[in-house]
């Protein structure tokens, strides 16, 4: 049998802080070169964002196609000082896998690549896609590598997604779905001048303030039947005055909300322009969606991945649409897609770490997915 935590290790070591592919793509390639798959790698490029490379790979050219996406970018360590290990040293410590990227979602990788080295079907496809960008833009990455596919003519039949689902042990969450995300940035215009002279300026904070509480005190909805309810979180208010004794020019803010089907982005951002024109204030707003919300509803694909976990694992998980976004809100709509990894407890936190035995039962529960899935 494959060791999947000997992979994680080797996966760990590579240092590929995103957008940097850090020798993690070659690794992935030369193994799966070696065990009968076709590789791709492709570079794509986009104004103001970093290059970014990107690998596809598949044994077989029967249906069913079942591929993993995953990313094998991660995030910067942060304070190296402040962990106990070697953040890209792939060291195995008390039954603890520690890493950038052990849990976000460099194990889930190995787990399911040494599934696909062990389970060699007759019949149907095994494939990967693997981008560096997830921890990114996110638009050179898995959105580009969908269309190249789409005009190769490469169908997907079904697709797990390994990011860290799980909560408080593995398998007890598996994804469904996401909520989609709204980043809008408001600006309000004043006039800069003296502080003790405040007749001769128009201070902007006060009117910001205003719209913002307009928007903090917003009740979106009560949720749905399958998501939560949509929040909004103010994450930042900014003049870029340095001076006490200066009314500021402009102030500016920036909000995330996290909507459900109930919204579109397009309607969410009626809404919220509703709302805050109420207020005779005049402002500039501009918004980025980062993704809409799905949903993909029950069936085989979800239905493998529960009962996989179950026969593993002894207990059955829920299918949720919580936390935040992933590149499933590219994917599903090229084919049904479900969303299991490992514990999301350290992701992104100074010694990310899982439990080395886990990544070891998550290899087992994407084998038996894989068999489920061809039958």
């Amino acid at each position: 049998m494959t060791d999947p935590v000997k992979i994680a290790e080797d996966l760990i070591r590579c240092k590929s802080v995103t957008p940097e592919e850090g020798g993690a793509l070659d690794y992935l390639e030369n193994i799966l070169s070696q065990n009968g798959f076709t590789c791709h790698r492709r570079t794509f490029s986009d104004q103001d964002t970093p290059d970014v490379q990107n690998l596809y790979a598949r044994r077989g050219d029967s249906a069913p196609n079942i591929c993993f996406a995953g990313h094998t970018d991660v995030v910067p360590v942060g304070d190296e000082r402040a962990w106990t290990v070697d953040p890209f040293g792939g060291v195995v410590k008390d039954g603890k896998l520690y890493g950038r990227g052990a849990c976000d979602m460099k194990g889930a990788i190995a787990a399911y690549l040494a599934a696909a080295l062990d389970e060699k079907p007759a019949t149907g496809s095994l494939s990967f896609l693997i981008t560096g960008d997830e921890e990114g833009p996110s638009i050179n990455g898995t959105k580009k590598m969908l269309g190249w596919l789409a005009e190769k003519g490469e169908k997907m039949d079904y697709c797990i997604v390994g990011e860290p689902t799980s909560d408080k042990t593995l398998g007890d969450t598996v994804k469904i779905g996401r909520r989609g995300s709204f980043t809008g940035r408001i600006t309000v215009q004043g006039k800069q001048g003296h502080v003790a002279y405040p007749h001769l300026a128009d201070n902007p904070v006060p009117k910001l303030l205003e719209l913002l509480e307009v928007l903090d005190g917003l009740i979106l909805d009560a949720g749905t039947e399958h998501f939560q309810p949509s929040n909004l979180e103010i994450v930042d208010i900014d003049t870029g005055n340095r001076a006490e004794n200066v009314i500021p020019a402009a102030a500016r803010a920036v909000f995330n909300v996290r909507f459900n089907d109930l919204y579109s982005g397009a309607t969410l951002e009626k809404k919220l322009r509703t709302a805050m024109n109420t207020l005779d204030i005049p402002y500039d707003m501009t918004v980025r969606v980062g993704g809409e919300s799905f949903y993909t509803p029950p069936g085989k694909l979800s239905g493998a991945l529960a009962a996989a976990v179950e026969n593993v694992t002894g207990a059955k998980p829920v299918l949720s649409t919580g936390g935040g976004t992933s590149d499933a809100r590219f994917i599903h709509k090229f084919c049904p897609v479900a969303e299991l990894g490992l514990l999301n407890a350290t992701a992104h936190q100074v010694d990310e770490h899982v439990a080395a035995e886990d990544v070891k039962k998550l290899a087992e529960i994407y084998k038996a997915v894989i068999r489920a899935l061809r039958a």
